[in-house]
């Protein structure tokens, strides 16, 4: 049947195309239902890409602002930016890594059908286009990987234009004067360091007492203290009740965390409280497929409990984890394991205390493993050694000295249970600590594993060193 394959995939983001990419390497027959206009989902188009691009225009511009400590001479007076330059580079990354899967599609010969697809039961997918519809069948697996998409909070209702979502804030073609961000989550942290450094006066508001919530309560901390040193107003422990938007802007109100009511006026307001499934429109009642909140529910091997249909990354939830983590190398990783198991591949499972998180705001953040509340609420004996980047010579080069390594580990077996950073290279330093608590590594064997100098990678080294009360240079 010309419309028959081993596996049909719902969606091509994170989860999607590598799902589909490994399945045809392993000599599956694959189709990818997806009706964007482009191959690469949330993170490739809308989220991960884009804003670390932005991200990046804002360190270029954090250095040129600071050319006389460098030695450098801009002639043609003060450094400005251009919006119109830094979106046009920005869509150009994008476009290239979007072609860059359908060539990776062509290499595999998978199938891209266009449309919307939903499931009919039986291994059955109708999808729909302006073209018409069709009929696909999946002899071995359907794999739902439709993602998430940005949600509100009560009171707040996202016009699009005044009141935004990240989807929109990528693509502003002007600096806002001022902008409120609502959630100091992952994206609500980045998008605070990006506009305050393109020149925004920003708030930042989250409900939590915290910055950053689900970080160690330290790296919380340092956050704080450099974003109220870089002028960005935050307010935690804060509730918006109200938000109007006009032609001219948005007025909020907020009840602070003593109870008393703060106005604010902004040209945009940023909503970046989380992200809900797309499930609307997949058929789940129809083939009975089991909803939670609006997630997928699926077992530990991302099998729902519908024969024959798997679903992994943002629109499944784990009944064992209390919140299953929307990040793009989390639905890979689960992707690549579907893919396996359908090419009859021996089953794995993930360690979702092993997966890394990593937040580019300024200064970065990353994380693998327990923070040292979370060690102590298992009951482990738990020591912590911190090591600051205002020691280490290659952060006092890079001119970027604010944050600490912090690891935590255990007295007994001195095992590793986690490993927190804030500073610079953030997002790159933690790799070597996936790699330390994937293969079980003590703490000990970090800190006698040679770290190079001057790198930035010495302060994990020293941070383990630390740990022992050994550290060398603090």
């Amino acid at each position: 049947m010309a419309n028959e394959y081993d596996v049909v995939v719902l969606g091509a983001g994170t989860g999607g195309y590598p799902t589909a990419i490994r399945a045809a390497q392993l000599g599956l027959k694959v189709a990818v239902v997806e009706r964007q206009k482009a191959l690469g989902g949330t993170c490739l188009i809308w989220g991960c890409i884009p804003t670390k691009v932005l991200l990046e225009h804002a360190h270029a511009l954090k250095i040129a602002q600071n050319a006389k400590d460098w030695g450098l001479t801009i002639d043609g007076g003060a450094v400005r930016l251009d919006m119109n330059q830094v979106q046009a580079r920005k869509d150009r990354i994008v476009t290239t890594l979007t072609r860059g899967v359908e060539f990776l599609f062509r290499k595999n010969k998978i199938e891209w059908i266009k449309g919307t697809g939903r499931l009919l039961g039986n291994g059955r997918v109708d999808v729909s286009a302006d073209a018409g519809t069709q009929e696909l069948r999946a002899t071995r697996q359907i794999v739902v990987a439709t993602g998430s998409t940005a949600r509100t909070v009560p009171g707040v209702v996202i016009d699009r234009k005044r009141i935004i979502t990240s989807d929109e804030a990528i693509s502003l073609k002007e600096v806002p004067k001022s902008i409120v961000i609502l959630g100091a989550g992952a994206v609500g942290v980045e998008f605070a360091s990006i506009f305050r450094r393109y020149g925004s006066d920003v708030t930042l508001v989250e409900l939590l007492p915290r910055l950053v919530p689900v970080e160690d309560e330290a790296v919380s901390a340092e956050l704080e203290k450099a974003f109220r040193k870089q002028g960005i107003t935050v307010r935690t422990g804060t509730k918006v009740t109200s938000a109007n938007a006009s032609a001219e802007g948005v007025d909020l109100e907020a009840q602070l965390p003593d109870g008393k009511s703060e106005k604010y006026h902004a040209d945009y307001l940023l909503v970046a409280t989380g992200r809900g499934p797309v499930t609307e429109g997949l058929g789940a009642e129809s083939v009975g497929l089991a909803i939670e909140r609006g997630y997928v529910r699926v077992d530990e091997q991302y099998r729902t409990n519908v024969a024959g249909i798997s679903a992994v990354g943002d629109v499944i939830t784990l009944g064992r984890l209390s919140g299953h983590p929307q990040l793009a190398h989390v639905s890979t990783a689960e992707g690549l394991i579907v893919a396996e198991q359908a090419a009859g591949r021996e089953a794995r499972t993930l360690n979702y205390d092993h997966v890394p998180g990593c937040t580019f705001c300024d200064p970065e953040i990353s994380s693998v493993g327990l923070t040292e509340k979370q060690a102590q609420e298992r009951g482990y004996d738990v020591r912590v050694g911190v090591f600051p980047f205002t020691a280490l010579g290659r952060a006092k080069i890079a001119g970027e000295t604010d944050g600490f390594v912090k690891i935590v580990g255990e007295k007994k077996y001195d095992e590793l249970l986690g490993v927190h950073i804030i500073g610079p290279r953030a997002t790159e330093l933690i790799a070597e600590a996936v790699v330390a608590l994937q293969m079980e590594a003590t703490v000990e064997e970090v800190a006698q594993s040679i770290h190079p100098h001057p790198t930035i990678s010495e302060a994990v080294g020293e941070a383990a060193h630390a740990v022992h009360g050994l550290a060398i240079h603090i």
